[in-house]
C-alpha cells in the first residue's frame, strides 16, 4: 500500500485513459471512433486541474503508440503540457495503434506497466481516476494494489451500448465478436465495485444507465456536469447580421431582422422538430413577432439522405406546408462546425430563442452553448435540460408532447423584454459558474479532496453479482385497458417492476404512436420501458434515448403500399380513417362499426387488390392495416430473439384482440378480467395462459404471484399436469398420502 500526505504540497492526480490517439494540441477529434469527445474531456479536464491552486502535479496516462500510421507525438514516454501537467504514455501490447475492442487482452500488463512506473519514481498519486470501462478495469487493478483511491467516469456503458447495437442490425453473437460486450460489462462492474466515487454528467444518467448495474452503489454517484469551452461560444459583440452566417440564416425570410427562434439538431425523429413547427404554426403571436430557423445537419438533395432522415424532412416540409408558414420558417441546406457559435450569437443579437424540443436529451450541449452565447432557452423538461435550468435559471422547461405549452413559453420571451433579458444574463453566468472548465475542476476538487485524504471514505450497501449478465425475463404490456385505469393498482405494480429493473426487460407494446404512446405514459407516470413497441408493432424504440430500429422497420417494408390500401378502402361502408395523428408510415387505422363493416370482407378486397397486410380489429371499434410481416407478436418475437430473451421467460399482459398473438405460443401471459374479456375468450383452454380474477393493473399482479414470475418464473399448472401423468401411470391419485 502507498500512502503520502496529500496535504503536504497539493494534490497529485493520475487520470487514465487508454485507448485514442491522445496528445496535447492539436487533437484528431473525429479521426476514428476512439479519437472523439472523451479525448478531448481528458485533455481539458487534466489542463483545468493543473491551473488549480492546490494541485501540484496532474498525469494523464494512456497508452504509447508506436506505429507509421501514426503522428510520432505518439510515441513520445512522456509529454510535457505545462509545468505542472504531462502525459504518460506506457507500452503494453504491440506497438500499433488499436481500436479499443482488441485491448482487453493487454489492459493487465498496462496495470502492472503503470504500477512499475510510479515504483520506479518512487512518487505515487493520491488518487487515481478512471475513464471508460477499459481504463475502470486497470483502475480496479492499481487501486487493489496501492490502496489508492479510485475516482471512475463511464463516458458510455455497455449495457446501454450493445441495445443501441441491436438496435442498429447487429445480432447479439455479432456484438460480443465485434465488441468484447461481456468483457466490457464486467469491466465496468469491476470499475464499480473498486471506485470511491463515480461521475457522471445528469442525474439520468445515474437513473437510467448506472442503476442497471449489480455493483452500483447510490452514495458513490457524483454529478460534475462536463466543462464548456468559454472562449468560443461567447454574447454577441455587434455586426452578427453583417456576416455570412446571417444570409445564410435568413435568405429566404421577408422580414429577416425579427427575433430568431432556433432550433439545432440532427434531422433525427427523436428530436421532435415538427412538434415546434407546430407550436410556431399555432401562434399568432410568435408568427407576428418572429421567425423559426431550424438548422437540422446538412443535404444536398433530401431524396439522397437515409430513410429516416429523409422521413424527417419530408414532415417538416409538410407542416410548413399545412400552417402557410413560407417566409417565415428556414431550413438550411449547409452550415460548418465553426459557424454554429456565430448562429447563436446570431439568434441572441435578434433578441431570439434557442428551443430544443427532443422527447429525450441525456444531457444537451447545445444548451449550454446557447447560454454562454447569452441565449435565453425554452427545452423539454427531460433528462439533462433539467439540471441545466436548474443551474441557470435561463428558460423554461415545457413538455415536448404539448406543441401549446411549447409555444405560451416561447411567447413569454420574446414578448416580455426584461425576462429576456434576465434570462439571458443568467444563462451567462451559470455557464461560468457551473459549466466552464473552471468550475467543473473546481467543483471536482471539492469533491474528490476529501476522498484523497481517507477522510470520506464509501460505506458501501451489500451487493451481490447476478447468475447472468444480461437480464433474464420480460414483461410485455399493453396501455389502454391493460396498464390504465387503476390509478393504486398501477402505481404498486410500477413500484415492482423498479424494484426488478435488473432482472427484467419492461415492453410496452402498444397500437398508439410514439409520441401518442409517451404521452399516456408521462401523464400515468408509468416508467420509461426498456423497449417500446408503438404502431400495433410497426415501430420498435429502445431506451434510453428512444432508438428506433431501423432494422425491423426496413424489414416490415416488404411489399407495404399504404397508399394503395387507402384507395382500395376509400369508400368502403362502416369505416372512417382515424386522425392523422394516429396513422404513421407502417399503420393505416380506421374507426369500424362491426355491424357493417365484415373483417373478413375487408381482407377478401385487399387480397383481390394483390395487398398483404395484417388486419386488427380492437375494443369494438378500432381497425388497423398493418404490413404482412408487422405486428405485436412479431415485433416482441424479433425483440426477445435480438435481446436472446427465451419466449418461455416473457409475461405477456393482454386486454384486447390485437394483443393475441404476442400471447399464443410459448410465451407466459394473462388476461386482465375487464370489459374486453370477450376478445380474448378464445384463448381461455390454451396452455400457458392465465385469466385474471382482477382487471387492469391489478390482474396483472395476481399474474406475477401465480406464475412466480420473478422467481421460478413457470405456469404451475404445467407441473401439476406433470404429476397427474405420472400418477396415472402408477395407478396412484395425486395429492395421496400413501
Amino acid at each position: 500500500m502507498n500512502t503520502r500526505n496529500h496535504e503536504s504540497n497539493g494534490l497529485y492526480l493520475t487520470l487514465i485513459s487508454v485507448h485514442g490517439l491522445i496528445r496535447g494540441h492539436e487533437l484528431e477529434l473525429g479521426r476514428d471512433a476512439d479519437t472523439g469527445g472523451q479525448v478531448l474531456y481528458v485533455v481539458e479536464l487534466a489542463e483545468a486541474l493543473a491551473r488549480q491552486p492546490g494541485v501540484r502535479q496532474v498525469d494523464l496516462v494512456t497508452r504509447r503508440i508506436v506505429d507509421d500510421a501514426v503522428s510520432t507525438d505518439y510515441a513520445e514516454p512522456v509529454e510535457v503540457m505545462s509545468e505542472n501537467c504531462r502525459i504518460v504514455r506506457i507500452t503494453a501490447g504491440p506497438d500499433e495503434y488499436l481500436p479499443k475492442e482488441q485491448l482487453w487482452d493487454h489492459l493487465d500488463t498496462f496495470a502492472d506497466q503503470v504500477h512499475a512506473f510510479y515504483r520506479d519514481t518512487d512518487e505515487w498519486p493520491d488518487l487515481w481516476h478512471s475513464h471508460y470501462a477499459d481504463a475502470g478495469w486497470v483502475g480496479a487493478r492499481l487501486a487493489q494494489l496501492t490502496g489508492i483511491p479510485l475516482i471512475h467516469t463511464g463516458h458510455s456503458l455497455g449495457r446501454v451500448k450493445r441495445h443501441r447495437l441491436l438496435a442498429g442490425g447487429l445480432t447479439h453473437d455479432e456484438v460480443e465478436t465485434r465488441y468484447n460486450m461481456t468483457r466490457r460489462i464486467n469491466a465496468e462492474e469491476e470499475a464499480l465495485a473498486a471506485a470511491e466515487r463515480v461521475i457522471t454528467s445528469t442525474h439520468q444518467e445515474i437513473e437510467q444507465q448506472y442503476e442497471l448495474y449489480d455493483y452500483y452503489q447510490p452514495k458513490q454517484m457524483r454529478v460534475v456536469p462536463p466543462g464548456t469551452n468559454l472562449q468560443t461560444f461567447t454574447k454577441p459583440e455587434g455586426g452578427e447580421n453583417d456576416t455570412p452566417q446571417f444570409r445564410a440564416l435568413t435568405r429566404h425570410l421577408r422580414e429577416p431582422h425579427k427575433r430568431l427562434i432556433l432550433a439545432l439538431s440532427r434531422p433525427d425523429k427523436r428530436k421532435n422538430i415538427e412538434k415546434l413547427i407546430e407550436a410556431f404554426g399555432q401562434s399568432e403571436v410568435l408568427q407576428e413577432r418572429a421567425n423559426l430557423v431550424i438548422v437540422a445537419g446538412n443535404r444536398t438533395d433530401i431524396d439522397d439522405l437515409d430513410e429516416g432522415a429523409r422521413d424527417v424532412f419530408y414532415s417538416l416540409l409538410n407542416a410548413v406546408d399545412h400552417f402557410d408558414l413560407y417566409g417565415q420558417v428556414a431550413l438550411p441546406k449547409q452550415h460548418r462546425r465553426e459557424d454554429v457559435p456565430v448562429f447563436y450569437r446570431i439568434a441572441a443579437a435578434l433578441g431570439g430563442v434557442f428551443v430544443n424540443p427532443a422527447l429525450t436529451e441525456p444531457f444537451g450541449l447545445t444548451l449550454i452553448e446557447a447560454a454562454a452565447s447569452g441565449l435565453p432557452i425554452v427545452v423539454t423538461e427531460d433528462g439533462g435540460p433539467r439540471d441545466i435550468i436548474r443551474n441557470c435559471d435561463n428558460g423554461f422547461l415545457v413538455d415536448p408532447l404539448d406543441a401549446d405549452a411549447m409555444a405560451k413559453a416561447i411567447e413569454k420571451l420574446v414578448t416580455d423584454p426584461a425576462l429576456w433579458k434576465r434570462c439571458a444574463h443568467n444563462g451567462l453566468e451559470g455557464v461560468r459558474k457551473h459549466y466552464s472548465w473552471d468550475a467543473h475542476a473546481q467543483h471536482y476538487l471539492k469533491l474528490v479532496r476529501p476522498v484523497a485524504g481517507r477522510s470520506d471514505p464509501l460505506v458501501r450497501e451489500p451487493v451481490e453479482r447476478r447468475p447472468t449478465i444480461y437480464r433474464e425475463r420480460a414483461f410485455v404490456s399493453g396501455l389502454d385497458q391493460n396498464l390504465i385505469g387503476d390509478e393504486e393498482a398501477l402505481a404498486q405494480l410500477t413500484d415492482v417492476l423498479r424494484s426488478e429493473r435488473k432482472s427484467t426487460t419492461f415492453i410496452v407494446a402498444t397500437g398508439r404512436r410514439l409520441d401518442s404512446a409517451l404521452r399516456v405514459m408521462k401523464r400515468h407516470n408509468i416508467p420509461d420501458p426498456d423497449v417500446l413497441i408503438t404502431s400495433g408493432g410497426t415501430e420498435i424504440y429502445y431506451a434510453p434515448e428512444l432508438t428506433a430500429d431501423e432494422t425491423w422497420r426496413k424489414y416490415i417494408d416488404y411489399q407495404w403500399s399504404p397508399d394503395k390500401v387507402r384507395q382500395v378502402l376509400a369508400e368502403f361502408e362502416g369505416l372512417e380513417l382515424q386522425p392523422k395523428i394516429e396513422q404513421s408510415r407502417f399503420k393505416v387505422s380506421y374507426y369500424i362499426d362491426p355491424a357493417i363493416a365484415d373483417v373478413e370482407e375487408i381482407q377478401r378486397l385487399l387480397h383481390q387488390a394483390g395487398q398483404s397486410a395484417h388486419i386488427l380489429p380492437s375494443y369494438g371499434q378500432y381497425l388497423d392495416i398493418l404490413p404482412a410481416r408487422a405486428s405485436k407478436g412479431l415485433a416482441l418475437r424479433y425483440v426477445a430473439d435480438r435481446r436472446s430473451l427465451p419466449l418461455e421467460r416473457v409475461l405477456v399482459a393482454g386486454g384486447s384482440g390485437a394483443d393475441e398473438d404476442m400471447m399464443r405460443g410459448d410465451t407466459l401471459a394473462v388476461v386482465v378480467a375487464n370489459r374486453h374479456h370477450e376478445e380474448l375468450s378464445s384463448l381461455v383452454d390454451m396452455d400457458r395462459i392465465y385469466f385474471a380474477e382482477k382487471p387492469l393493473a391489478a390482474g396483472i399482479l395476481e399474474a406475477f404471484d401465480f406464475y412466480d414470475f420473478f422467481n421460478s418464473c413457470r405456469d404451475p399448472r404445467e407441473e401439476q399436469a406433470g404429476d397427474a401423468a405420472a400418477a396415472a401411470t402408477t395407478g396412484e391419485t395425486v395429492g395421496d398420502d400413501e
